[in-house]
């Protein structure tokens, strides 16, 4: 029976990292119905960036079923199971070799609407990552400005722009900010790989401290990711609980971790160098700021904030700047201070009703990039998931022939937590030991 017959949805989110699952997840809510029961099961990419437990539950999505996949045993499951919408929460090439994959399992056959989009603020490789996501049935924007550049790029190299829909982030939320705290809380939302050089993180968290020792009345926290060990979308060669070992800190200053929303409610002024805690900042209408202390640089991701109103420095900050944004750059972000943030996903909830209720089903899925299109790119790409050209599993690929069996579970376990010792421990080592 339809879905739309039932008011029931069955929905999979395949995500390769903490954020990315709590936006899948989350999307996913957002894209049914009110009036919808959903059934949700996740899938999680096995990979470097794989979610921990401690993780999953800070991120505080629940899902009817979890487990954790290879790319071949997720394109299995996906001809076993029917769904009825698909969130391919997911670094660009492995969205784009998850909708070849499933080209190739689905055929002409039913399918699921696919959805695809990004966790956050697009700051680089705009045309690499969005044509790498073109063959979904719906590319998320999350702004008005992210929706006008996605479309200017699909129909710039004449590929369909028509799944280009405007949404918003997933995650915002939370109690409008009222006033002052007691005591007045600063918090610096750090992030793993922005700035990436020990002298620029150093830096930044020398000034949070200095910014504590001068403004004692002050609670300073440093918000982290991730503990130390743990991955999240990008990789921290040098986490700020490192940095601060064996630094004099005063007593108002300290780390904390936790749902970036719980911590927003006792925030005066969350300060950042380009992290998506910003806008969900400003949709609550905290004082935000971003630093231009390192420059406004595009490898920064802070000139994604120009016109914003919110760029400032510490000096400025120590002074007691208190930032006021430019209302007109806001809306234009999906921020969604104004309070529509209720009906931003509306258009896309509509447009997959109408996809589900299609006569005679969805066609086949597809991508802009194709063998004739890149046969200097896409191959690679696919080959990394272990997908020939054509989208089907290469000879030999992990579990392309059966489910894994206890003792496989138990050596894979093994070999991830040996891989991901040697991404997070050595291979930094290696990489200073060369820049000697």
């Amino acid at each position: 029976m339809p879905a739309s017959a039932t008011k029931s949805l069955r929905v999979a989110v395949l995500a390769d990292s903490d954020t990315r699952w709590k936006w899948g997840a989350l999307t996913a809510q957002r894209l049914a119905p009110a009036d919808a029961e959903i059934g949700l099961d996740g899938y999680l990419l096995r990979g470097r960036a794989t979610p921990t437990a401690r993780q999953l539950r800070e991120v505080g999505v629940r899902a009817d079923s979890l487990r954790e996949v290879t790319g071949v045993e997720f394109l299995r499951a996906m001809t076993r199971e029917p769904y009825d919408i698909l969130v391919l929460a997911l670094v660009g090439g492995g969205v784009q070799a998850m909708l070849h994959g499933l080209r190739n399992a689905w055929g002409s056959g039913r399918r699921p609407v696919v959805v695809t989009g990004y966790v956050g603020v697009v700051y680089e490789k705009l045309a690499d990552g969005l044509l790498l996501r073109h063959g979904a049935d719906l590319v998320l924007a999350n702004s008005r400005h992210d929706a006008d550049r996605f479309r200017a790029v699909y129909e710039g190299v004449g590929a369909d722009a028509s799944g280009v829909t405007e949404v918003a982030l997933p995650f915002l939320g939370g109690a409008p900010y009222t006033g002052e705290h007691e005591p007045y809380t600063v918090v610096f939302a750090a992030q793993p790989s922005v700035p990436d050089g020990r002298k620029d993180r150093t830096y930044l968290l020398d000034r949070l401290i200095e910014h504590a020792r001068k403004h004692p009345e002050r609670e300073v926290l440093l918000k982290l990711r991730s503990k130390p060990g743990e991955h999240t979308t990008h990789i921290e060669e040098l986490p700020y609980q490192k940095l601060v070992q064996g630094k004099d800190v005063p007593a108002n200053f300290r780390l904390v971790y936790g749902h970036m929303g719980e911590v927003l409610d006792r925030t005066d002024l969350l300060v950042t160098v380009s992290s998506t805690a910003a806008l969900e900042a400003l949709h609550r209408r905290v004082p935000t700021v971003v630093l231009t202390d390192l420059g406004v640089r595009e490898v920064l991701g802070n000139h994604h904030f120009t016109g914003s109103g919110c760029l400032a420095s510490w000096d400025q900050l120590d002074a007691g700047h208190r930032p006021v944004p430019d209302e007109e750059w806001v809306s234009r972000q999906g921020v969604a201070a104004d309070g529509s943030y209720g009906t931003a996903f509306d258009t896309a909830r509509e447009r997959i009703a109408k996809l589900l209720q299609r006569p005679g089903g969805l066609p086949p899925l597809n991508p802009y990039y194709t063998p004739e299109t890149a046969p200097g790119y896409l191959p690679g790409i696919l080959a990394r998931h272990h997908l020939g050209p054509d989208g089907a599993p290469l000879p030999g690929a992990p579990a392309a022939d059966k489910e894994p069996g206890p003792v496989r579970q138990i050596v894979r376990r093994a070999a991830r937590g040996a891989y991901r010792h040697g991404v997070q421990r050595v291979a930094p080592v290696i990489r200073r030991m060369g820049e000697l």
